[in-house]
């Protein structure tokens, strides 16, 4: 075969990828991007309802560092969620954890390293508790976490009291601190944070070109040139926004990216990846869409229900560790409405109420979403009460959305 022959097959191969149309790309995930431009209209609403003061490098850092236990009980709610079952006892085994942990530290003089882990530990046990009784008793887990609601929340009063204090610097900055400034600042801003920033959008910017580059090689459907541009543009600005934000928080001496969002970020990375690419992740979206079927194809369902309740119950020692740093005591009250708050964030971010449905990304913003709602609100000076209600309003919509989107679709 000539070389302008087997050019013109190529000219031809490549013409012959079937390519969607930019409007066809949008219509097809209409329901993810309006999660996401829900949240941009909310941000937008508060930014200027709180006169510009919401987007302030240091009220996004606290955004992250106030709201962080939201994402991360939300996570382990997902994965109970989407398995048909539930879990009312998050707030009161923070409560517990966190307790247990200041206890430690205080009254055995605990290493606060050593103490993370005894915390890590006592959260496990939670989880293989309940998700015991779940799993092998078959006692729905409603029921289970609302005992669980009852009984932590009482040993939490009893080791806790009204308070216990934490005076260990290291643990605290888990919660209020900010990655090494290595670099300096530069300009004012932080050097380490730019860097990163700019390393974030590289990958970005690669990860959309090569996804479009191995569809085409793959000959399947591929995304028109345009809409790959509109992705990459958009997220160049986001990536860039959020490091102007971080590079510019802080104070004199520090600032930058705070170390709740590192790990928050690698949360989202460990979970997504269980969820897509785990056989674990295959069994869980498996049981919550039919139970039965799950069954009669050889998974093993009650190790399945265990397993996302031990996960919980590491998730919530996670959150009791951050909250703890955070508020620098523990006390009886803490935690109270965290349940409320992760539920929520999963059914914003488009988790199905009856199960099989939720991704990482959806909790993601609906997390956010409640995350920002808080925020803002608490600028303006609203009262609580009134921040319960119209996030309670929120939920419902969210739910109804979601239902009446699926009945249009039956």
């Amino acid at each position: 075969m000539s070389a302008v022959e087997s050019h013109a097959q190529d000219k031809s191969h490549e013409k012959s990828v079937p390519t969607f149309s930019l409007k066809g790309q949008i219509l097809a995930n209409l329901r993810s991007y309006g999660i996401f431009l829900a949240l941009i209209i909310i941000i937008l609403i508060f930014q200027v309802l709180t006169g510009n003061r919401l987007l302030y490098p240091n009220n996004v850092v606290a955004l992250v560092q106030q709201n962080a236990y939201v994402l991360i009980t939300a996570i382990g709610m997902l994965m109970l969620i989407i398995a048909t079952h539930i879990d009312l006892s998050v707030g009161s085994v923070i409560a517990f954890i966190g307790g247990v942990g200041a206890y430690a530290m205080m009254n055995w003089g605990m290493n606060w390293m050593l103490a993370i882990l005894f915390m890590i530990v006592v959260g496990l046990l939670v989880g293989v508790w309940q998700g015991f009784w779940v799993a092998y008793v078959h006692i729905p887990a409603f029921v289970v976490t609302l005992g669980g609601m009852l009984i932590f929340r009482g040993l939490a009063t009893l080791i806790a009291g009204e308070s216990i204090a934490v005076r260990s610097t290291p643990f605290r900055t888990i919660a209020i601190g900010y990655l090494p400034n290595v670099f300096g600042f530069w300009w004012g801003f932080d050097g380490l944070t730019i860097v990163i920033g700019a390393i974030g959008i590289a990958l970005f910017v690669w990860s959309q070109l090569r996804k479009r580059a191995k569809a085409a090689r793959n000959r399947i459907e591929v995304e028109s040139s345009i809409w790959t541009t509109v992705k990459c543009v958009l997220g160049i600005a986001i990536i860039g926004y959020v490091t102007y934000l971080f590079a510019g928080s802080g104070n004199a001496t520090e600032g930058g990216i705070p170390i709740m969002f590192v790990l928050i970020a690698a949360l989202i990375g460990i979970y997504w990846f269980v969820l897509n690419r785990m056989i674990l992740g295959r069994d869980i979206y498996a049981v919550g869409g039919n139970r039965k079927a799950a069954i009669l194809s050889g998974v093993n369902t009650e190790l399945v229900d265990f397993k996302i309740f031990l996960n919980m119950g590491l998730l919530t020692s996670i959150a009791s560790i951050v909250v703890l740093s955070r508020l620098a005591s523990a006390s009886a009250a803490t935690g109270q409405g965290f349940e409320m708050d992760a539920i929520a964030a999963c059914f914003i971010g488009g988790t199905a109420v009856f199960g099989g449905i939720g991704t990482i990304p959806g909790v993601l913003v609906g997390a956010l979403i409640m995350g920002v709602l808080n925020q803002g609100l608490s600028i303006m000076g609203i009262d609580a009460s009134i921040i319960s209600t119209i996030k309670g309003l929120v939920v419902i919509v969210a739910v109804a959305y979601d239902l009446l989107s699926k009945r249009k679709k039956a």
